[in-house]
């Protein structure tokens, strides 16, 4: 959420950014609700200083001014709880434009209406060259009954699957290296938990964005996280940082669950699109001043684990049509899927500055002062989608996987079949 003081001193940069995420709130408008709270609230202030004073004069009065004074108050009392209401009421109206209102993206981060826009940074490794037709994913999971969409389909329905044998423990695998990777940087190993409450939820600013996609248990009021960032983030909620301990740092893993609305038709094969996977997610909490420096922190990991996997990848910076809610600048890592011949998204790390720490009163002390801390998340391993390049990258023309020599030691064997 954005603060109406930034939103005022920086009204145009305001529009402009809000514009280029594609929202169509009118600042205008939205500050002159603002504005007409506020005035409201001065009123209010100013009738509740009357009643203070009043209550000091009922105090001191003779016994023949009391009665006046006590009428007066009650008077005053009607006209406090009038107004209090009419605050309340401009509040509300004012917030639920507010909580909309996704964050401003940095001055230059690329603009475009749509992915389209993205721009490529670099790109990395030396792409597969195979002397014969590679087999995708689907096909290898199959041979060598590592991925079972079709049982998985019978139980729970389409977008899941088993993960069985070698390629179970290849999960783990990637768990432990991602673990280890971030860990030898400072982020603290968690297990978090996978329902949070609407509090939390909310605070986190995506119940205001695509609620649709987001698993919710009505009887229990609580939701599925669709990444550990939602459970870790909310964590130190209404706490402040002392100075020395920021940048606080978290590598979470956890199940993530996703209802893939609107995704009707799109990547219903295998395991790049389901409902639920497993996922390793990195977040840290900084002073301001740090918070890109953490951002170009875990896009390196991200980058050194996918180096250590020796899979061909492309690191693109996100365009302020295809970013997420409550970032400000994000970049995707996009791995060579040879079956497809092309690169597909395993890897986002996102700065949300202060858009998620206003809402949820968390803040840090440093050489500022005490601020909102500024929140960074960023994927560590996806699994479904890194198996899946994982597989196809390695695989040999007798249907093998080859094992990358950094993860051996993490699964016990170099190959598969």
């Amino acid at each position: 959420m954005l603060s109406f003081d930034y939103i005022r001193e920086n009204r145009e940069a305001v529009k402009e950014g809000i514009a280029a995420k594609k929202s169509a709130i009118d600042i205008d408008e939205l500050l002159a609700l603002d504005e007409s709270y506020r005035a409201l609230l001065g009123e209010v202030e100013g009738l509740r200083a009357q009643r203070n004073v009043l209550s000091d004069a009922i105090a001191s009065a003779t016994a023949d001014e009391r009665a006046e004074k006590i009428k007066e108050a009650e008077g005053l009392k009607e006209k406090i709880q009038a107004s209090e209401e009419g605050l309340k009421e401009a509040q509300e109206k004012r917030d639920v434009i507010a909580r909309v209102l996704p964050n401003v993206p940095f001055a230059d981060v690329p603009r475009g209406e749509d992915e389209s826009g993205n721009v490529v940074v670099r790109t990395v490794g030396e792409k597969p060259e195979f002397s014969f037709t590679p087999k995708d994913s689907t096909e290898l999971g199959a041979l060598h009954d590592l991925i079972d969409t079709e049982r998985a389909a019978k139980v729970s329905g389409t977008r899941f699957g088993y993960i069985k044998n070698e390629a179970a423990i290849l999960e783990f695998a990637l768990v432990r290296m991602a673990m280890d990777e971030a860990a030898s940087e400072g982020f603290a190993p968690i297990v978090p938990p996978v329902l949070v409450g609407e509090e939390a939820m909310r605070g986190l600013g995506y119940l205001d964005k695509e609620p649709e996609q987001i698993y919710h248990l009505p009887e229990d009021n609580l939701y599925l996280v669709a990444t550990a960032e939602h459970a870790i983030v909310p964590m130190l909620a209404g706490e402040t940082l002392e100075e020395g301990d920021a940048p606080k740092r978290f590598v979470g893993f956890s199940s993530a669950f996703r209802r893939e609305a609107g995704s009707y038709g799109r990547d219903t094969k295998g395991i790049l699109r389901v409902h639920q996977f497993d996922k390793v997610e990195m977040v840290t909490f900084a002073t301001p001043d740090k918070s890109d420096d953490e951002h170009q922190l875990m896009l390196a990991i991200e980058e050194c684990l996918m180096q250590k996997l020796e899979i061909p990848y492309q690191v693109v910076r996100i365009c302020t049509g295809d970013m997420g809610f409550v970032a400000a600048n994000q970049y995707d890592i996009e791995a060579w899927i040879p079956s497809e011949n092309t690169y597909r998204e395993t890897h986002s790390t996102s700065n949300t500055t202060d858009f998620q720490s206003r809402r949820l009163g968390i803040r840090v002390k440093g050489n500022e002062g005490t601020q909102l801390a500024h929140i960074l998340n960023g994927t560590a391993f996806a699994i479904g989608r890194t198996l899946i390049a994982l597989l196809e990258n390695h695989q040999n023309e007798d249907g093998s996987i080859s094992i990358p020599a950094a993860l051996q030691p993490y699964t016990g064997f170099e190959r598969i079949g």
